[in-house]
């Protein structure tokens, strides 16, 4: 045999090894929302697969309505096109009953699952059992900007009432400068403009049904707070505001475009980040508004989780990703890649007991306290007999709350008015629930 035969044969089966490490690695397939700590941890992966060359990651990355229109199709019909699934807090309980979720029981010893924030991991566990780990946890809070305040003469008080908040919007509008006093979600969705109108309207001490399960659109609370909301989206918010979700408010706040934008608590990382926002170093932060007389900042709790779908053949690789992308250790990677300020929040006790962390990100403690703020077991005034803050936990809420979504959205779009949108709203709610069975 020639020296040149043994290089051959030695180079074949390296090459050959290679293909089988390849062949024999498997491929997880992920659905998640566009959203920017999302994005980050896809930048991050590599850090995942170099310590895990047996797998690989194949991302699906969606907008909102649309991420959550596919993967409930996908998981009701077992299609299996995904091992891992980012979900809400909303989608887990009812999807864990129903069979469709994996328990997550082997994220391995060292993940500290008693280190989740209580409230985060209660709204993931069925029976003591976790179907889904956070990436990360929100409240809704205000963020604004503190040199149009002081230009305007305003402080922002340390409890805001919602007539606060309209006259200071008002007061802040310069279209001439571009200027809009707020900014608030007006795309369709249950998730989207449904989100913020129900919290709002929580506020107002609302409610979506009475204790019988009858839709409440006809009662005095929701005319209040959707006529308030309409009219302040015409006198101080963006044109195309029907048209605006989470990412198109928050390309405007850090275009300096929006003196004022309530939304979820985890915004406040990129609108305080200098590299992408023009107003990093001008923002404030406050909790949720309250109506006058009404004790109830809204209650929104929400977080983005990873989820195993019953579907999934690859299960342990799936949770061996989850523990990563959701342990301690993810937090440490991204302090250490992008700054303290831009790890994912709200899931952890021991990041807000982290000083580094508190001193590198000035929203730290409102988000914290907007999330302490809130109750999803008791989210309105008055009794119900649901749970859930800016949404309904029952399996129709989905279909229902983006149809009374799209009304209105509709109503923000100058194409109905309040009264039609709420006689919509009951009528079509009454007709599903009472299809559903909740109305006998």
């Amino acid at each position: 045999m020639t020296l040149k035969t043994v290089l051959l044969g030695a180079c074949s089966a390296l090459v050959f090894a290679g293909f089988s490490t390849a062949a024999s690695a498997e491929t997880l397939t992920i659905a998640t929302v566009n959203n920017g700590d999302m994005v980050r941890m896809q930048g991050l992966t590599s850090e995942f697969t170099k310590a895990n060359p047996d797998i690989e990651i194949n991302w699906v990355t969606l907008e909102e309505n649309v991420l959550r229109e596919r993967v409930t199709t996908d998981i009701a019909t077992r299609g299996g096109q995904y091992d891992i699934l980012t979900i809400g807090n909303y989608e887990v309980p009812i999807w864990a009953k129903q069979g469709w979720l994996l328990e997550l029981d082997k994220l391995g010893d060292a993940y500290d699952v008693n280190d989740l924030l209580p409230a985060i991991r209660g709204g993931l566990t069925v029976e003591g059992k976790l179907y889904a780990a956070p990436f990360y946890g929100e409240s809704a809070m205000i963020m604004y900007r503190k040199d149009l305040f002081e230009k305007a003469g305003l402080q922002m008080p340390d409890n805001p009432t919602w007539q606060f908040i309209g006259d200071a919007a008002r007061k802040i509008t310069d279209r001439s400068a571009d200027i809009n006093g707020i900014c608030l979600r007006g795309k369709a969705g249950w998730g989207e403009n449904m989100a913020f109108v129900t919290a709002l309207t929580n506020s107002f001490g609302g409610r979506w049904f009475d204790e019988n399960w009858k839709p409440q659109f006809d009662q005095p609370e929701w005319k209040e707070a959707l006529q308030f909301y309409v009219d302040l989206m015409k006198d101080a918010g963006p044109s195309g505001a029907s048209s605006n979700g989470f990412n198109e408010n928050l390309t405007l706040f850090q275009q300096g475009k929006c003196g004022m934008w309530m939304d979820a608590t985890v915004a406040a990382s990129f609108v305080s980040d200098p590299k992408n926002s023009t107003v990093a170093d001008k923002v404030g932060y406050a909790i949720f508004p309250t109506k006058e007389g009404v004790n109830n900042h809204g209650n929104w709790l929400w977080s983005w989780n990873l989820a195993v779908p019953a579907s999934s053949t690859k299960a342990e690789a799936a949770q061996k990703f989850i523990s990563w992308a959701t342990s301690k250790e993810y937090t440490q990677l991204v302090a250490s890649k992008e700054g303290w300020a831009n790890v994912p929040p709200g899931t952890r006790t021991s990041l807000y007991e982290n000083e580094e962390y508190k001193k590198a990100a000035s929203f730290a403690e409102p988000t914290l306290a907007a999330m302490k703020a809130a109750d999803i077991t008791k989210p309105t005034v008055k009794p119900v007999p649901y749970t859930g803050g800016q949404f309904v936990a029952i399996p129709e809420f989905q279909a229902i709350g983006t149809n009374v979504g799209q009304l209105f959205s509709a109503v923000v779009a100058g194409q109905s008015t309040v009264d039609d949108a709420l006689a919509q709203a009951q009528s079509a709610t009454t007709r599903e629930m009472t299809r559903a069975g909740y109305i006998k």
